[in-house]
């Protein structure tokens, strides 16, 4: 029976049984390849081990580490899932490396689909929606962002899709979960949600030979919808989004969409995130056009029919500058306050827009009234 290699620069399947001393005597299912993956990954892989009293079972990996907010990382994390053979896979999946993604950065150029991609494309977009909302009505007080991703994964699993995320750049799970102070690419783990709390679901799934990205945010439980400061975050995130999106037209360029964002946002008492961007997005999970969401921005080029690009502004209730954790994924808001975001998959058309991930008149969350 086949593993994954536990070495971050790896991700490969492997026969090996080769453990580290410790994960052998605690029985952890992490394994290497050889020693040469041992060796290579021991600094970043030692942080993962339980103390040595075993006084907890759910662990921080990295207690040196100075956070910025409240939250902190949930270990050990849950083995890697699965994906059923006969689904199709992207390049990625076993090795962990989007060579054609690095690739297509060099040239820098932007994708016009064919009429039959576009075709498909919708039906990528249409089938990534019903599996985020399918995830999302299982947020609660109580479940675990780790629980959201094993739902989300058999949602995507049955349905013949595989989850974007999984392995890209050993990315170790389905989807990315992103709680309170962290602004994007939080992993799920152990930690369980609480009333008050906000969450993003990030859903990426690869089928019919191309990808599709969407996220929301949720109020978790009743308290945070009584929070004046968490409702205007998320609310004023989702018109930004919005009005971005009534922009998108042919022959308007990609630089502009930043300027709307941040003067709503400003209105509003929030800031608008520099460090991450929405993006192109086809048979490749992530490249060219690159959509900036603050004002006064360098972004190239111009929408045309047939490009397919994401919007996906990150706003905070404190500063926008963000800090990475040490798993090298998770990025939170450097006061600890919190962070929230949205994303849509558009469609340009000959005159205007199409949203591809578009909310049905089921989906779960929603706006809710703003607290005077």
């Amino acid at each position: 029976m086949s593993a994954i290699c536990a070495a971050p620069t790896c991700g490969k399947e492997t026969a090996s049984a080769l453990k580290c001393p410790v994960c052998l005597k605690s029985g952890s299912s992490h394994v290497f390849c050889d020693q040469s993956c041992f060796r290579g990954a021991w600094t970043s892989h030692k942080s993962i081990h339980k103390k040595e009293d075993g006084s907890d079972e759910v662990y921080d990996p990295f207690p040196n580490f100075e956070y910025c907010g409240e939250l902190r990382p949930h270990y050990p994390l849950t083995p890697r899932r699965a994906v059923p053979k006969h689904i199709k896979r992207p390049e990625y999946a076993d090795n962990g490396r989007p060579i054609s993604e690095i690739k297509n950065d060099r040239i820098g150029k932007i994708t016009i689909l064919t009429p039959k991609e576009i075709e498909k494309v919708r039906k990528v977009g249409a089938m990534s929606r019903e599996i985020l909302d399918a995830t999302a009505r299982h947020i609660r007080p109580g479940i675990t962002t780790d629980e959201l991703d094993a739902i989300l994964h058999k949602e995507c699993t049955k349905r013949n899709a595989y989850p974007s995320p999984l392995n890209y750049y050993n990315f170790p799970k389905s989807m990315c979960t992103s709680v309170n102070e962290i602004i994007c690419h939080g992993i799920p783990d152990q930690y369980v949600l609480k009333d008050g709390d906000i969450i993003n679901l990030d859903v990426t799934i690869f089928y019919l030979g191309l990808h599709s990205d969407l996220n929301e945010t949720y109020y978790v439980g009743d308290k945070a919808k009584a929070d004046k400061d968490t409702v205007n975050l998320i609310e004023t995130t989702r018109e930004c989004l919005e009005l971005a999106i009534a922009m998108v037209k042919p022959g308007v360029a990609f630089r502009d969409y930043g300027n709307i964002i941040e003067e709503h946002a400003t209105k509003n008492n929030c800031s608008v995130v520099r460090t991450y961007c929405g993006h192109g997005i086809n048979q490749l999970f992530h490249c060219q056009p690159n959509i900036p969401h603050y004002a006064r921005n360098k972004a190239v080029g111009i929408a045309k029919p047939g490009m397919v690009f994401t919007i996906e502004p990150m706003l905070c209730v404190g500063t926008y500058k963000d800090t990475t954790w040490p798993d090298r994924w998770t990025s939170s808001t450097q006061d600890g306050k919190y962070s929230a975001q949205f994303e849509q998959m558009l469609l340009v058309t000959e005159d205007g827009v199409e949203v591809l991930t578009a909310r049905k008149s089921d989906s779960p969350g929603g706006p809710i009234p703003r607290i005077q």
